[in-house]
């Protein structure tokens, strides 16, 4: 499973690690905060990606696939 770690990057930056991340395959894991977990489900959703979303000691874990 790919994973990668945007906490700490302020938007856009998580939004296109995450479309750049998405080129090499699915199951994504994407460790991030509040705002960008909210923006990187939005863009995740309507490119037509299943998005799960967990909390986390310092944000949130998202399953993207």
């Amino acid at each position: 499973m790919n994973q990668i770690d945007t906490r700490g990057f302020s938007c856009p930056e998580p939004v296109l690690m995450t479309k750049n991340a998405l080129k090499k395959g699915t199951p994504l894991t994407v460790l991030c905060e509040d705002i960008p977990a909210g923006n990187i489900t939005r863009v995740a959703t309507k490119a037509g990606y299943k998005v799960s979303r967990k909390e986390i000691e310092d944000g949130f874990e998202l399953t993207i696939e």
